[in-house]
């Protein structure tokens, strides 16, 4: 109480009048509310307040140690793992690391960094992943899109820092990257993906395979002197221009390349005549990359062993450090800070919307669900860890979880048994690499990544559904290819939430009429369907009236509705009115504006004013319409409009509402009411559940009949919504308020709130079988249209009492005054 009287003294000193709203309020509206719902029991709602939603919003005691435990999903499995699951997982694992090895080698080459490198990154995300990691299927590693990004990310920062180190700055962008992705797990920020649109996530892509395959081009080819690291355009001029320059490489480049396309087309062709062998061909097309880099690295080996040193036919690898040589700690000094920083967005983005896309991806193929939060800390671990052992940035790799999907992978401990693979290659294998033509890897890089393009026939079904997408997507693709990938992306989000603002800020409403509907089939009384042809046409008529029910379609028509459907306004001077795409302040004046002309349009003014002089006439209001008939007795078209009503807004795209509409809808009330004036308008609201934008409403003064309306009005009849009652909860008598029950002045006790509102504490008798679907103490929210077209239309039927009649003698001396007024202004 104390806190109470300091707060109303301080709201005097500011000039905040807090009982303005209460004047607004019917002082006996509960009561009626409550006499009209006997005899079932009242619910009262009261208002959500900033402290329920900040209290909603801290996690409590309970929510602690399941939030812990979270972070470490394996402790739900690991406790069941068994010998079949080892099996599966020992295959998958195996199959993928002699997989994984040649690829990563071609990959560390798009960073520009050294092999061993690749090798580094696939066994940090391969060791980890089982740790923090929802999927049995995602493999976290290095992948061709964002080893470019690391590549270009690492020029960038030389070319404007030649002090450090290229192993440096990765590790460094690693790191970074590891900890916004840590907060975003932390937070469980994993819906903010949602903005980023799949156009913009395809467009990038596409791009990014055609800039990774022109980049490969000259090393596929063995031509010298082309900048690779240029935009996408320059790359394939500069490898036209040096195509006299092609050396031994492209005899190596070329058959790996026609040989992968042949193996994995020979497979797809097998898969479909022996379908029973599906799982073993596509086992082969999977060790196709494993398969070639053997093939030409003996190929390689065989004419190579007895060369000059230094001096081979061909490039090949080289020599590869053993072990993990490039171990260090992330540099954290600001100037390498600062200069990676304006990198990091695109690649944030990337790491997480082609892991996250992965994980769902194969989730709905093999029927189990990620956990997104849980995904961004498995890759925040990894990023963040990877560094102290010469990682660079790394996420999920879709042919890895193809691989492992594909082998029979049951846990996500199947990572594990790659890394060995790995670690063997690390150790034992590097002679054997040595010989690994270079125009293998790009052949094999090339290969991997072409298939990201989306197709043609892809593309045309995006133009079905959507074609301002498909336009985003090429401006996209042009803006990856005439100039770098990371501007690619940034064009099509924009773009993307350009067109999503547009759509919200241009949103039409629509206004509603209804129409009675009838099922088809029909079906007999005793529950069985009946057919057309087992019912005759004389029971046609009959069923459908027993059978039929109210629905609501736009007046206009301009819908997918049947234009020939009979569809009638529910009754003069109501109009229903549906937000098609939310209301908010971007196209709150859209929607006033629509609203304001369609009733000036439809209804005539209660009132017409007349003035002495013309000048007196207000600059913005027009004078009435003249007469155009001949004929005295033909009634004044303007006088046939019926007068307004009833406004019934349905609100079943709305969620929240901010200021901009709510004022905009105190406006509109105003303009309507003097439109309407001496007649009160109604407003309805259907379909409304956000408590808060209920709250704003009620601020506003909506929700609820007014003052005025309740003086002016000879009887007041609501509706209500009623549904049975659960039987979970227990049986009551007299007024319920929802708990918490906090006032508008604070909170106080329910029966001091029960005698202020002048409702009987006295017990009363309640029928316990039904129960109001919403509070009555918002009587003009209701549950559906339905209803709400149902309280507006019987409200507009029935007089006003004496206001009703001096509105009638009043619109005889305005048609008097008609006839005498001036004919011009």
């Amino acid at each position: 109480m104390v806190l109470r009287k300091v707060g109303l003294k301080l709201a005097r000193c500011l000039g905040i009048d807090i009982e303005a709203h209460e004047r607004r309020v019917p002082h006996d509206l509960v009561k009626r509310a409550t006499d009209a719902i006997y005899p079932y029991e009242a619910l009262l709602d009261e208002v959500p307040t900033v402290k329920e939603w900040a209290l909603e919003c801290l996690p409590s005691k309970y929510d602690i140690i399941p939030y812990l435990t979270s972070f470490f999903p394996f402790t739900k499995w690991i406790g069941r793992y068994n010998l079949r699951w080892f099996t599966g997982d020992v295959i998958a694992g195996v199959t993928l690391g002699l997989v994984v090895v040649p690829q990563v080698l071609s990959y560390s080459l798009l960073a520009n960094l050294s092999p061993e490198y690749g090798l580094y990154t696939s066994f940090v995300g391969a060791a980890l992943y089982w740790i923090f990691g929802t999927s049995k299927d995602i493999s976290i590693g290095a992948t061709a899109v964002v080893s470019l990004l690391v590549g270009k990310t690492g020029d960038n920062v030389l070319q404007q820092h030649p002090e450090f180190d290229r192993g440096e700055v990765v590790r460094t962008h690693a790191f970074l990257s590891g900890c916004f992705l840590l907060v975003f797990g932390l937070l469980r920020l994993d819906w903010i993906i949602e903005f980023i649109p799949h156009i913009a996530i395809s467009s990038f892509v596409t791009g990014a395979a055609i800039t990774i395959s022109l980049s490969q081009l000259p090393t596929l080819l063995g031509i010298t002197g082309v900048n690779s690291r240029g935009p996408a355009y320059l790359v394939f001029i500069d490898v036209c221009k040096g195509l006299g320059r092609m050396n031994l490489d492209a005899a190596i480049g070329i058959p790996a390349l026609l040989l992968l396309m042949f193996i994995k087309y020979s497979c797809e062709y097998m898969k479909q005549r022996q379908p029973h062998r599906s799982k073993l061909w596509t086992t082969i097309s999977s060790l196709r990359f494993t398969f070639t880099i053997l093939l030409f690295t003996l190929i390689s080996f065989l004419a190579n062993k007895d060369a000059p040193p230094g001096q081979p036919h061909f490039r090949i690898l080289g020599k590869l450090p053993v072990g993990f040589t490039h171990m260090g700690v992330p540099s954290l000094e600001p100037k390498l800070i600062a200069a990676i920083l304006p990198q990091l967005p695109a690649t944030v983005i990337i790491l997480i919307v082609e892991h996250i896309a992965i994980g769902k991806s194969f989730g709905r193929i093999n029927e189990y669900t990620i956990i997104p939060s849980q995904e961004l800390m498995s890759i925040a671990a990894t990023n963040m860890l990877g560094p102290f052992v010469g990682a660079y940035a790394s996420t999920g790799s879709f042919g890895g979880a193809a691989i492992l999907s594909n082998t029979g992978s049951r846990t996500p401990l199947n990572g594990v048994f790659d890394s060995f693979i790995l670690l063997l290659a690390l150790y034992a294998l590097t002679l054997v690499l040595y010989y690994i033509p270079m125009a293998s890897l790009g052949a094999l890089v090339i290969h991997a990544v072409i298939n990201l393009i989306i197709p043609p026939d892809q593309l045309y079904k995006y133009w079905l559904m959507s074609p301002p997408d498909v336009a985003i997507y090429f401006i996209g693709l042009l803006v990856a290819v005439f100039t770098s990938l990371e501007y690619g992306i940034y064009a099509t989000v924009a773009l993307s939430a350009l067109v999503l603002l547009l759509r919200i800020a241009l949103s039409q409403g629509r206004f509603m009429g209804r129409t009675r509907i009838h099922r088809y089939p029909y079906a007999r009384q005793d529950g069985i369907s009946s057919s057309s042809s087992s019912i005759m046409a004389s029971e046609y008529p009959v069923m459908s009236l027993a059978k039929s029910r109210e629905a609501f379609l736009p007046l206009d028509c301009k819908d997918a509705s049947n234009p020939e459907i009979e569809i009638e306004s529910p009754y003069p001077g109501v109009f229903i009115y549906r937000f098609t795409d939310g209301f908010n302040y971007l196209n709150q004046e859209q929607h006033i504006d629509t609203l304001l002309g369609r009733v000036m349009r439809d209804t005539r003014r209660t009132t017409v004013a007349h003035y002495n002089n013309p000048g007196d006439r207000p600059w913005h209001e027009h004078p009435p319409p003249k007469s155009v008939s001949n004929c005295p007795n033909e009634p004044d078209p303007e006088s046939l409009k019926p007068t307004l009503k009833a406004i019934v807004l349905d609100c079943s795209a709305i969620n929240n509402v901010d200021i901009g509409p709510v004022e905009g809808l105190m406006g509109l009330r105003k303009q309507l009411d003097r439109w309407a004036d001496p007649d009160p308008v109604e407003w309805h609201f259907a379909c409304l559940d956000n408590r808060w934008a209920r709250r704003a409403l009620d601020a506003a003064g909506f929700g609820y009949p007014s003052v005025a309306e309740f003086e002016r009005r000879e009887r007041w009849d609501p509706m209500f919504s009623l549904a049975a009652k659960s039987t979970a909860v227990e049986p009551t008598n007299g007024v319920r308020i929802r708990p918490p029950h906090v006032s508008r002045q604070g909170i106080i006790d329910n029966d001091v709130e029960k005698g202020v509102m002048g409702i009987s504490t006295a017990p009363a008798p309640r029928s316990p079988t039904l129960v109001p679907t919403h509070g009555i103490n918002y009587p003009n929210f209701h549950a559906d249209l339905s209803v709400a077209v149902e309280n507006a239309v019987r409200h507009a039927t029935v007089g006003y009492g004496k206001a009703l009649a001096a509105r009638e003698d009043a619109d005889r001396a305005d048609q008097d005054g008609l006839d005498q007024a001036p004919t011009s202004d």
